[in-house]
């Protein structure tokens, strides 16, 4: 059985933990809300956006403009979106194995010759070079101040591998956000841009294209990428926020059961080293009367 001074600087050490996991939780709580705000606002724009863009590709024809181009080769980019900093449960671990599980079961099934991880965050760039897999770009997570400008980035990126054949395919995988408990790993196509043939009513109208067919795509089609690397940023910032606001409200729990743990122990050990010692003053009591 450990010493008392032993279980006290344990318990002294598991209540430091718990106020930095307590702290942790009420910070990613507050950060959470103001991404929960952001994305929920980000939703709906990037849906209007996929639906417009896909009709106006649909209506312009799949050889109007290089993005829209379906090819046969098997070369594909898988983008990615992990975090910079741990302690948030599961959050990356389950996305990358994902990702590696897409892979896999495309190449296997023949589908996919080639495929390359361009990964956003540190989490995720660690796993991949650890398991030797082809990364061919790593970028640091994104922020709320900063899901903008890396958006851009990686939407650049990717469009000139498109465009210049490097791949055939791009697509994005990322946690998306459904609450604070829940976030689910999603693999989602990007390029080529997909194209979805009006119904009903709508497919009998006409499209007049002013300037032209080309200028407009060249316009709304890169706009398009941006926007939907743009929100899986989002949700996988929120998803994280979620994610780490879970894992350390469950560390609280965790350290605050191993305080009452410890803290039994220690009064047990206390309550059998007083009684030793009663019992070694009577037995000496009664030695003395021998």
């Amino acid at each position: 059985m450990p010493s008392l001074k032993a279980v006290r600087v344990r318990i002294a050490s598991v209540k430091s933990t718990q106020k930095i996991t307590s702290a942790m939780k009420m910070v990613a709580a507050a950060k959470l809300r103001r991404s929960q705000d952001a994305i929920v606002a980000a939703r709906p724009y990037a849906k209007t956006m996929a639906d417009i863009t896909a009709e106006v590709a649909a209506r312009a024809g799949g050889d109007a403009h290089p993005l829209l181009e379906r090819r046969s080769g098997k070369r594909i980019a898988l983008v990615v979106v992990t975090s910079d900093r741990g302690l948030c449960g599961g959050f990356n671990s389950n996305l990358c194995r994902t990702a590696q599980r897409y892979a896999e079961d495309k190449a296997k099934a023949g589908e996919v010759d080639e495929c390359r991880f361009e990964v956003v965050g540190r989490k995720g760039r660690d796993y991949f070079r650890r398991r030797k897999l082809n990364i061919t770009r790593d970028l640091a997570g994104a922020a709320a101040d900063t899901a903008v400008a890396r958006a851009k980035e990686i939407a650049a990126a990717v469009t000139e591998e498109f465009l210049n054949g490097t791949v055939d395919g791009v697509l994005l995988v990322y946690n998306q956000f459904r609450s604070v408990i829940s976030q689910k790993p999603v693999v989602e196509p990007l390029l080529p841009v997909a194209s979805t043939a009006p119904e009903g009513d709508a497919a009998s109208s006409e499209f007049l294209f002013e300037p032209g067919k080309g200028e407009i795509l060249d316009y709304i089609l890169p706009m398009y990428v941006e926007t939907q690397i743009f929100r899986a940023l989002l949700e996988s910032i929120a998803s994280e926020f979620g994610a780490r606001m879970t894992a350390m409200e469950n560390a609280t729990k965790s350290a605050k059961e191993m305080i009452e743990r410890l803290t039994l122990q220690y009064n047990r050990a206390r309550q059998a080293s007083i009684t030793k010692e009663l019992m070694e003053i009577v037995g000496g009591a009664e030695a003395l009367k021998g």
